[in-house]
């Protein structure tokens, strides 16, 4: 019962999130455009291009790798666990994507909604790159929450990034880093539980 209260409680949290972004959209979108700068927009670019899925996977595959040569089980499996809540979250947004059909922000048009498109212009929802890099950072943060804070910044700042190049809005974002922290969660409760609860052993 209690469990099922604390779902209760964090979905509703979710779900006023979820609501506060797509009121704020506008906004944030006007504050973005105003603070606009050369040596900025560059950087977020840079941003953007080295925080795709694929740098994660990158990263994952080498710490994987380390952690097997050294005959680290539980680290192997850690870290193969952030790349299998990698690749579900990055395929469950590119879903989405499609289905949605919602036009980026630096895309004029009258349809801000257009249903089914294979277009990347109309890809906005949600953050592929944010949902890949919550999921990836979320599965570290359950398995130890001081370590998963730490990396934190590194999705907030891609979350922000992916803004600023006029990639996403604000709802986009919010709601990717919202489907990889599910993804994390389902990914570290099936392949992980022994670790995050080791006393289960006992």
């Amino acid at each position: 019962m209690k469990r099922w209260r604390q779902l209760s409680i964090l979905a509703l949290v979710a779900v006023a999130l979820i609501a506060m972004a797509f009121i704020f959209d506008g906004p944030t979108r006007e504050w973005v455009n105003v603070h606009q700068s050369d040596g900025l927009r560059q950087f977020m670019r840079n941003v953007s291009r080295f925080g795709d899925w694929w740098s994660h996977a990158a990263l994952g595959i080498v710490l994987l790798a380390v952690a097997w040569w050294r005959g680290n089980k539980k680290w192997t499996r850690i870290f193969l666990s952030m790349l299998i809540a990698l690749a579900l979250a990055g395929a469950v947004a590119r879903v989405v994507k499609i289905g949605a059909g919602r036009a980026r922000p630096s895309i004029e048009s009258e349809a801000a909604w257009n249903g089914p498109s294979l277009s990347a212009r109309f890809h906005a929802f949600p953050s592929g790159h944010t949902a890949a890099s919550t999921a990836f950072f979320g599965v570290l943060f359950f398995v130890s929450w001081r370590i998963g804070l730490a990396c934190l910044p590194i999705p907030i700042l891609i979350g922000f990034s992916r803004m600023y190049v006029a990639a996403h809005y604000l709802s986009d974002v919010v709601c990717a880093a919202i489907l990889g922290v599910l993804c994390a969660l389902a990914t570290a409760h099936f392949f992980l539980k022994e670790i995050r609860n080791p006393q289960s052993k006992n």
